[in-house]
Order: C-alpha cells, then sequence, then structure tokens
C-alpha cells in the first residue's frame, strides 16, 4: 500500500486557488487528506470549489494587492502548515505595446502579493521551526522573452524570492519549494494568439507540483521536463544565438 502523501493531515493556504492550475491543485490535495484555506477574489468560485472537495476547505476571499486584506486572512486562517503561491494575472505584452496598469497589475499580483502573504505566514513559521512555502515560478522567467514585459519580470522574481528563502531556510524544519511550469491550458494562456509548445492540462501540471511536494529534499521542478530543457540551456546561450532563436 503506498505511502500517504506528505500533505495528508496538513493545513495548507492555497493563494490562487479559483481556477486554473490553483483549482485543480486544490482537488489533487484535497483528494490526497490535505485541509485547504482557499483564496482568490472569486468568492463564488471559491465556495463552488470548496463545496466540491471530498475533505475540509474553508473559502475565504483575498486581495493580495491590499496589504489589509492579505493581513485578514491571514489571521482568519490561523494556524497553517503550508502555504502554497498560485496567484497570477497576465496579458501578453511586447515593449512596443507597453501599458503602464496592466505591467503595475502583473508584477504587483504575482510578485509584491507573494511578498505580501509571506510578511504573514514566514514569522510564526519561523518561531516554531516548522513550515512549508510552495512558490509557482514560471519557465518564462529563466531568460527574457519576447511578448512578455511584465509577467516574465514578475516570474523571474518569484523564482529568486524562492532561491533567497531557500538559502535562508534550508538548515531549518521550513521547507521551500519551486515549481516553474511551462504553458497550462487555462483563461490565462487563452489570450495568447501563437502555438504553446507541450501545452499542459492543469491536471498535468498540478500532478507535476504533487510530485514535487511528495519530495522532503528537492527544491525545484520544472516541468514539462523536455521543454525546460531549451529554457534552461538558454541561460547559457551567447546573446547572438539566444535572439536568433527566441526573439
Amino acid at each position: 500500500m503506498p505511502a500517504p502523501h506528505p500533505v495528508s493531515g496538513k493545513r495548507y493556504w492555497l493563494v490562487g486557488a479559483s481556477e486554473g492550475l490553483g483549482a485543480t491543485l486544490a482537488q489533487q490535495m484535497s483528494a490526497a487528506g490535505a485541509e485547504l484555506v482557499l483564496s482568490a477574489r472569486s468568492a463564488d468560485k471559491l465556495e463552488a470549489l470548496a463545496a466540491s472537495l471530498p475533505g475540509p476547505a474553508q473559502a475565504v476571499p483575498c486581495d493580495v494587492q491590499n496589504t489589509e486584506s492579505v493581513a485578514a486572512v491571514a489571521t482568519l486562517a490561523g494556524r497553517i502548515d503550508g502555504v502554497i503561491w498560485l496567484a497570477g494575472v497576465y496579458w501578453p505584452m511586447r515593449a512596443q505595446d507597453i501599458s503602464g496598469p496592466e505591467a503595475e497589475a502583473m508584477a504587483d499580483v504575482n510578485f509584491t502579493g507573494a511578498l505580501r502573504v509571506l510578511a504573514e505566514v514566514l514569522p510564526p513559521m519561523i518561531a516554531r521551526d516548522e513550515g512549508h512555502i510552495v512558490i509557482t515560478g514560471s519557465l518564462s522567467g529563466f531568460r527574457g522573452l519576447p511578448g512578455a514585459i511584465g509577467y516574465g519580470a514578475s516570474k523571474a522574481a518569484c523564482m529568486s524570492l524562492a532561491e533567497s528563502l531557500h538559502a535562508d531556510l534550508h538548515r531549518t524544519g521550513i521547507r521551500v519549494q519551486l515549481a516553474n511550469p511551462g504553458f497550462i491550458r487555462t483563461r490565462l494562456t487563452a489570450k495568447n494568439d501563437f502555438t504553446m509548445p507541450f501545452l499542459m492540462e492543469p491536471d498535468e501540471a498540478a500532478a507535476a507540483m504533487m510530485r514535487l511536494m511528495r519530495h522532503p529534499r528537492r527544491f525545484k521542478a520544472n516541468f514539462p521536463r523536455v521543454f525546460s530543457w531549451l529554457f534552461r540551456g538558454a541561460q547559457f546561450m551567447p546573446e547572438w544565438l539566444y535572439l536568433r532563436l527566441f526573439a
């Protein structure tokens, strides 16, 4: 009989859980025995998701752009064993078409929102030397991409944040992990008007995250694996070759 998943019997706060990868991950974590606190801006979607889960779940709307909202939800959630950062907004955007409000929203939701959540949940975890933090980055964060003004930078910031947390906390009882997915079929990627190689379904991406969380010493997962090799390898390409291939 397989061993229970490490999330079983634990209480997790999923931030960005109302749809897409977040909602699918909530389904898989609940089926694995986790107790969930579900947050996003849409109360109706959160309540419907909580009602559909096999295990205990609490729907708590939260605006990650508002410090007071994040603090209030953290207080309401109480003690949690782990937090999973999934919140994000996205608009395709070239430098030639930069839009201040949308670019700022991508930076503020995708990255600064994570800092607001961590400022609430990290001190109690440090005090008891126990906890689990999972941050969702992206393959788009490895190196600058065309048409990714705002989004790529915000995901690169999330990836750096996870690496810094891991560097500070790797000898403590707090486990930090980073998930870097490629294209996932969601409402956000539906905005793209180009072919998306290795497009994943949300359940595939959620399963990859569940596999990452199962490993007690693994820090990072890049997926789909074959597609991720292109982005990881691009970090070592000379500028002329990188621009020829990607731009």
